[in-house]
């Protein structure tokens, strides 16, 4: 499958997340511990949002190969500071390697990434991208099941109200695939973002859903942890969503329960749970 992370909080550059935590997303690339495969080397991702950026959408950087070696990606991690990212690397569970598959994707102000497959999409993907709103539908330029959602979750609202929306989404998936003798279709963690705040999903319509991890307060890390020095200039605003921890600091992780969605923004974060809508 796949492997990301969501960053919110004090702005910092993106090395220190990507590369510098002990399992970073870097490593993770090659010796993912919690993922279906070990290696994510299909592609990878990084979006980032600027407070000097006149419109409001974000940076994305996609490519096809392998984050590990990427010169681009270090440079660039290297000289970008952002106070909200999305960085995400690829395990293809069929569909083409190639710069248009790879995550996050961007509409307008949003971004999304996915881990996680449609079981069937194959078999149902024309009715699900005949449920895309036409206005939006030219904007698909891939050929992954991630993309479609993306869509499928724009059309049904995700601008207005995004666990809404990621609901009917999932619901329609669901509904979608069993018309065509598909019982258990989906299986997502999903993170989406406006820019302002990150909504992250855990789900599977069967089983143990794609694992999924989110950050304690940084307060209770600092008092846990006072000679870390990393956490000493960061805000209680800070907070990470990881398909799985990037070290094994205790206190640090905790995972985000089966069928449920957090909301990370200024102010209490909130954990709900999560069902689809039919």
């Amino acid at each position: 499958m796949c492997r990301w992370l969501a960053y919110s909080g004090s702005p910092l550059l993106l090395d220190t997340i990507l590369y510098k935590p002990a399992h970073s997303l870097i490593d993770q690339s090659l010796h993912s511990r919690l993922g279906v495969e070990t290696t994510n080397g299909d592609g990878f991702g990084v979006g980032w949002y600027t407070p000097d950026a006149e419109d409001g959408t974000p940076a994305v950087v996609r490519d096809v190969g392998p984050a590990w070696n990427n010169r681009n990606l270090r440079e660039i991690a290297g000289h970008v500071s952002s106070p909200l990212f999305f960085a995400h690397i690829r395990a293809s569970t069929g569909t083409a390697v190639q710069q248009t598959n790879s995550h996050p994707f961007r509409h307008g102000r949003w971004m999304w990434m996915h881990n996680g497959a449609i079981a069937g999409f194959p078999v149902i993907r024309r009715d699900l991208c005949l449920a895309v709103d036409p206005t939006l539908f030219t904007s698909i330029e891939g050929s992954t099941d991630s993309e479609v959602m993306f869509y499928l979750a724009l059309t049904f609202g995700l601008r207005d109200d995004p666990p809404q929306a990621v609901a009917r989404m999932a619901g329609f998936v669901e509904r979608t695939a069993r018309e065509h003798g598909v019982a258990h279709p989906l299986q997502m963690t999903v993170a989406t973002t406006d820019g302002a705040a990150v909504w992250a999903f855990r789900y599977a319509s069967e089983g143990t859903a794609r694992s999924l991890f989110y950050s304690s307060r940084i307060q209770a890390l600092q008092a846990l942890h006072p000679d870390v020095a990393f956490l000493r200039d960061l805000s209680e605003e800070t907070r990470l969503v990881v398909s799985e921890p990037l070290g094994e600091l205790p206190g640090a992780w905790n995972e985000v329960p089966e069928h449920s969605y957090g909301v990370v923004r200024h102010g209490a974060d909130e954990l709900h749970p999560f069902a689809p809508v039919p």
